[in-house]
């Protein structure tokens, strides 16, 4: 059987996620050195090399992507074993390190304040990033839980469904669009558009709805990196925007954004929980699952009736897209 520590599986995977023995040294508290002797022990033990080393950094060999792979599911299990053995104990503990995408920023601190008041021996760490960082990091294990729209497809995961996730079109109240009932996609492509980076998951959702419609855009589109530059941009009078509903909220009710009336929106999307299908689940991660399941749609925002600058009602309202 082979002879490997802990100490060492937690080196590999630090020279895994910083590239460089210098980088993996400061985020274990080490010295170089001292970093380097436990690679070179594993991979005496291996007998094999587990890094190609240049000026640019450390990568993984083939075989040294196996054994990260296996660090990371048995570092996994420890967790689950730590976490169900306090639970056994009657101690309801364990960190949650929850990565959202720039929408999900919106209602992620009510889902922790939530979460955290039904289970206040748990913890929770957050990260907001676009789309295609949030699957980096949950790739890379650099986050336990994403919450986001459509799960990734290059690689296995496991998701659980918590709640709708409606996009619409907004404009400043004085838009002529404003009050005009069925507005077809013609129309709207007649219009100044700003839309989210090329990454996004609300970018692709646009460009989706639109693909019959993109090449007869009056302007091309004004490209910006986030929610709130765009809501600006859209009260100042710069254009209209396809963004979610759980954005805008508080600009509906303050009656400084409102919501066009188009046809087939708003799009319901959902909101999924997502974990690498090599995550284990421990209690800590299948209370957040639960509790999502339960109280996850609660905790979304309330999106306004369309085309007015205020809600009248607590529902989502608008025509769902047909399937």
């Amino acid at each position: 059987m082979l002879n490997i520590s802990l100490r060492q599986m937690r080196t590999l995977l630090a020279i895994q996620k910083h590239g460089k023995i210098s980088a993996a040294a400061r985020a274990l508290g080490l010295t170089s050195p001292a970093v380097t002797l436990q690679i070179q022990q594993l991979e005496q033990e291996l007998g094999c090399q587990l890094f190609l080393r240049s000026k640019s950094g450390s990568q993984p060999t083939e075989i040294g992507q196996v054994a990260i792979d296996t660090a990371y599911r048995v570092i996994n299990e420890l967790t689950s074993l730590e976490e169900t053995v306090q639970a056994h104990r009657g101690v309801a503990a364990g960190t949650i390190r929850l990565g959202v995408v720039s929408t999900g920023k919106y209602f992620a601190p009510r889902v922790i304040a939530a979460f955290t008041a039904v289970h206040p021996g748990m913890s929770m760490t957050l990260v907001a990033a676009n789309r295609s960082e949030i699957i980096r990091k949950l790739h890379d294990h650099d986050i336990d839980v994403a919450l986001m729209g459509r799960p990734p497809t290059n690689f296995k995961v496991n998701a659980t469904l918590f709640g709708d996730h409606p996009l619409v079109f907004i404009a400043s109240p004085d838009h002529p669009l404003v009050g005009q009932l069925d507005i077809s996609k013609e129309e709207l492509a007649e219009q100044k558009f700003i839309v989210r980076e090329r990454g996004s998951g609300t970018r692709s959702s646009f460009e989706f709805f639109m693909s019959d419609t993109l090449d007869g855009l009056r302007t091309v589109p004004t490209e910006m990196d986030s929610n709130e530059t765009i809501k600006q941009a859209v009260i100042a009078g710069l254009g209209i925007a396809f963004i979610s509903g759980h954005t805008i909220e508080q600009e509906c009710r303050a009656g400084s954004i409102v919501i066009l009336d188009v046809v087939e929106t708003p799009i319901r999307r959902q909101w999924y929980s997502i974990r690498h299908a090599s995550r284990s689940s421990t209690p800590a991660l299948q209370a957040l699952d639960d509790f999502l399941r339960l109280r996850g749609p609660s905790l979304l925002p309330v999106l306004s009736k369309p085309y007015q600058a205020a809600p009248a009602s607590n529902q989502l309202s608008g025509k769902p897209q047909q399937s």
